[in-house]
């Protein structure tokens, strides 16, 4: 699907609600060489619009595993389960941060810490530098 253009008052609006921060793993723009990205939380394929009830902020990383994916399957029961929706879940009800690993503890939660490669070893140690030197946020 062809890119969309995003009014810039629109994606500052995305960013400050986001706290500069990927609405998924909670990466902070300010870590990474690469600029967050406008996630189409409901993708524009399947029918979502580009307002800001259904935008979130996502970094590289996530918005590449996301894609245009609306759920996964969640490892403990087999099921095929919604991904985190950061419009509409808190975060804490869904993640908790073990070490520098960030653990599902619900359906939605394993299904999107799955799909999204939170624990993918590279994300891990640049997630536990990040612990280190205060830079992750410790509410997660």
């Amino acid at each position: 699907m062809p890119s969309i253009y995003i009014p810039v008052a629109l994606r500052r609006r995305v960013r400050q609600r986001a706290r500069n921060r990927c609405e998924y793993c909670l990466l902070h723009q300010d870590d990474v060489a690469l600029s967050h990205h406008i996630d189409h939380i409901l993708p524009r394929k399947h029918g979502g619009h580009t307002v800001s009830g259904n935008l979130a902020l996502a970094c590289l990383e996530c918005n590449r595993w996301k894609g245009s994916d609306l759920s996964a399957i969640d490892s403990a029961t087999g099921a095929i389960t919604p991904l985190f929706n950061p419009r509409a879940h808190v975060w804490q009800e869904h993640f908790a941060l073990e070490g520098s690993q960030i653990v599902g503890l619900t359906s939605i939660g394993r299904a999107t810490a799955a799909l999204l490669q939170f624990n993918e070893p590279r994300r891990v140690v640049q997630r536990r530098v990040l612990i280190d030197v205060g830079r992750y946020p410790s509410h997660a």
